[in-house]
């Protein structure tokens, strides 16, 4: 089919014409990414760190003060409140004052003293399972670590100063995001979620907009083909998604120095195919919605089953199988890969080939889904 570059040039126009005489829209464009990669790149964070935490020391002796200190100094635990008894340290974390408490009973000084083993109770505020479960885990290092150094003194003492081989070394090496820091793991994701509403929530705005002002049948009267009015219509909203991607990929670099260790060409064009899914699923909307406000009822229909089962919010190896296999069907859950693969790991297309196949597939299908449809409404 021969695509008239004039008559698509003007609908171009006209498109960017209509978005520039709506604040709205503008500020959807402009602020939107701005605004929600800096808001969820703080709330959605997993890091657990400085936990107030309550201490109910029953033991007057040296190890209990060490063991504390050891608390004390790593950045998990804040010992803010120092109790007097059981029931203070359960009305404290009944208050929602601490999320934690350390229970030290009167013989574990004794205990280390004479080479039995010590016991500590922690206690956890279990009403956040995530936060809960990252409480044990922190504390159980601290207190291994300490557990270790202080089996180690006695084999010194047992064996007269001789060192004792280590019968397994362990040297633990986190790759791509050393620190573990759920930022980093956080915006590559948050930029795919941006980049996917803002395109679908505009075009699934485009066509029904038109309807609403009566202009759509006057563009199908014009000589324009059908072809040349869906292109027009989504070359714009490609344009305004590349904005917007540098914008999120910018902001995510510079403020929450999240670095970009693969190609950012690759990033770029690995987009595109996927703008052009987000686009097909907005104009289908466009083209089954009578008005903007089912178009805005769809599109959150839509999103919110995108951004839950995608791997962004929870990890997909977890969920159920038949949950599993619709998220297969997400082409989110494609282009997070791609995302992490590329900022954090630094991967090439090599790696990255299927995904980048199946989000052409994804964009291609969905576009001629969206086109089919609309030839249907107007024809």
């Amino acid at each position: 089919m021969k695509l008239n570059a004039r008559r698509i040039l003007a609908i171009i126009n006209k498109e960017f014409i209509q978005i520039r005489r709506d604040p709205r829209t503008v500020a959807l464009i402009l602020l939107m990414p701005i605004m929600q990669l800096l808001l969820f790149g703080y709330a959605v964070s997993n890091n657990v760190d400085h936990v107030s935490t309550a201490v109910l020391n029953l033991d007057i002796g040296r190890q209990s003060r060490e063991l504390l200190e050891r608390y004390s100094n790593s950045q998990y635990f804040d010992l803010n409140y120092f109790a007097k008894s059981i029931d203070e340290v359960r009305m404290l974390v009944d208050r929602g004052s601490a999320k934690a408490g350390i229970i030290i009973p009167p013989d574990y000084s004794e205990n280390i003293s004479k080479g039995r083993t010590a016991q500590i109770q922690l206690v956890v505020d279990g009403t956040d399972p995530t936060t809960a479960q990252v409480i044990l885990s922190s504390a159980g290092s601290v207190a291994q670590m300490f557990s270790t150094e202080i089996a180690s003194e006695r084999i010194m003492r047992m064996t007269q100063g001789r060192k004792m081989t280590a019968v397994l070394d362990l040297r633990p090496r986190v790759w791509y995001n050393p620190d573990m820091d759920s930022v980093w793991f956080n915006i590559p994701g948050l930029i795919g979620i941006i980049l996917q509403n803002i395109t679908l929530m505009l075009t699934s705005f485009a066509l029904v907009r038109e309807r609403e002002r009566g202009t759509l049948e006057q563009l199908i009267v014009t000589p324009i083909t059908r072809m040349e009015l869906m292109v027009g219509k989504i070359i714009p909203y490609v344009i305004i998604g590349f904005v917007d991607l540098i914008l999120a990929v910018g902001l995510g670099t510079l403020w929450f120095k999240v670095p970009i260790k693969g190609n950012i060409l690759l990033l770029f064009g690995i987009s595109v195919m996927f703008l052009l899914g987000a686009l097909g699923i907005g104009l289908f909307i466009s083209t089954i919605s009578h008005t903007q406000l089912q178009a805005m009822q769809l599109s959150m229909f839509l999103i919110m089953p995108n951004i839950l089962l995608s791997g962004f919010m929870f990890p997909r190896d977890a969920m159920p199988k038949f949950v599993y296999i619709i998220s297969n069907f997400i082409p989110l859950t494609y282009f997070l890969k791609v995302l992490r693969g590329i900022i954090l790991k630094g991967i090439g297309l090599r790696y990255l080939l299927t995904e980048s196949m199946i989000l052409a597939l994804f964009g291609m299908g969905l576009l001629v889904l969206a086109a089919n449809k609309f030839q249907k409404r107007i024809g």
